[in-house]
């Protein structure tokens, strides 16, 4: 083998200096040269020279450990280096998913939202399960909330809320099982009724979904559509390790207490590739109502460079489950017709230009726009459904060894020594 049949390597010639041609690269990946450059678009290599094009090269070092993600990954195997974390609360498997071993949408449909969080929880069926605000709590967290600007959003509310909850606690540091699950069922329902009534009603206690509903919605409440919000929020109450999740499981492994574990993944729910995906299929079809059909409203998405709001979810191949099972409760609430009839024309005219399917985020927008809620309301469902599973997730982590979610950076700066500045 000649000089120029070897890798490239850097002067010094290091082992971790050594250079890949693109045609290396792919020979060592078992892909074509324009998959290499697909994966430096993704993010998933980097190069110099030719930013992933003729002429670039590539770390050795790197290539190499990406063919064996990606050989790990077709056996079905974690990618070395992948955090992978022992659960036993949320399997996604297929097109399904499941709560303890038991049918997640399956379990949401039969069961209300708090006996959905007593089983995330505890695995133990708790019929009639009712969680109840302590008074000094709630004071304290709707004084919080009603001092914040007028403009602020429902996640805004929400983490202050927990603070606030939080410094009436006095016992919030004792992460026992047992005070935990007290946490779980006094934050839950303080979170709840913080927020501001829209009608004079809204109760303080009762069914969770009741309780909310009086603070998402001016209308009056039925029976229908209250059971599809208790229904949404069994559904979307966990899914494995969401990017809220894990930092809920980075907190606790901090052994941060309840409510701090809780406001950590309040803060990531803020971003919008997550909790915010609702309000902007919201906005779609509220679009799509107004300009009478989804064709105009999707190629302007497309046009712009944008995704389709609502369709596609990078765990499902099908339908997302947590959709199928809402759009079937929605055909039963009065109202909820435009909105569930321009969803499915959103998937229809979607599935031509895509060929993906409905997410939760599209069904939950129909059940906002069906009902008269705002865009912004489905961050609000999202959250608070989401908190029984952030606290099922921090019991198991209390009960690991501290401090054990601290993955290795892999440092990529300039080398030492170096002068130092100025």
């Amino acid at each position: 083998m000649t000089d120029a049949q070897h890798p490239q390597r850097t002067q010094g010639g290091g082992d971790a200096e050594r250079r890949l041609s693109t045609r290396e690269a792919a020979d060592l990946l078992g892909v074509k040269p324009e998959t290499v450059y697909a994966y430096v678009s993704r993010g998933q290599l980097s190069s110099r020279r030719g930013g992933g094009g003729r002429g670039s090269t590539f770390d050795a070092a790197e290539v190499e450990a990406l063919a064996r993600r990606n050989g790990r990954e077709r056996r079905g195997e974690p990618a070395a280096g992948d955090l992978a974390v022992r659960t036993r609360l949320t399997l996604i498997d297929g097109d399904r998913y499941w709560f303890r071993g038991v049918d997640a949408a399956a379990l949401a449909l039969s069961h209300s939202y708090e006996e959905v969080a007593e089983w995330l929880w505890t695995g133990k069926p708790a019929p009639g399960a009712e969680f109840t605000a302590p008074p000094a709590h709630l004071d304290a967290a709707r004084r919080s909330v009603a001092a914040l600007p007028g403009e602020s959003g429902p996640i805004d509310r929400l983490r202050v809320a927990a603070v606030a909850a939080a410094t009436a606690d006095p016992l919030r540091f004792d992460l026992s099982p047992e005070s935990v699950l007290g946490t779980a069922r006094t934050l839950i329902p303080t979170l709840a009724c913080a927020l501001p009534p829209l009608q004079e009603t809204a109760p303080d206690t009762g069914p969770l979904a009741a309780r909310l509903w009086g603070r998402l919605t001016p209308r009056a409440p039925e029976t229908a559509a209250v059971h599809a919000l208790d229904t949404a929020l069994g559904l979307l109450a966990d899914h494995d390790l969401a990017a809220s999740t894990l930092a809920v499981r980075v907190a606790a492994s901090a052994r941060a207490h309840t409510y701090a574990a809780v406001s950590a993944g309040l803060g990531v729910l803020e971003g919008p590739l997550h909790g915010a995906a609702s309000a902007l299929a919201h906005r779609l079809l509220d679009e799509v109502l107004q300009r009478g059909g989804a064709g105009p409203v999707i190629a302007a998405e497309l046009r712009a460079g944008r995704g389709i709001p609502g369709l596609g979810h990078r765990l499902y191949r099908g339908e997302d489950p947590r959709a199928q099972a809402l759009f079937g409760l929605l055909e039963e609430v009065p109202g909820a017709g435009p909105a569930l009839d321009a969803a499915r024309d959103v998937v229809e005219t979607g599935a031509r230009h895509t060929g993906l399917h409905a997410n939760a985020d599209l069904a939950l927008a129909v059940l906002t726009l069906g009902t008269g809620m705002s865009a912004e309301a489905g961050e609000t469902v999202f959250a608070v459904a989401r908190t029984a599973g952030w606290i099922a997730h921090a019991l198991e982590e209390y009960g690991e060894r501290p401090l054990r979610m601290r993955p290795v950076g892999r440092y990529a700066g300039p080398l030492p020594p170096q002068p130092l500045p100025g």
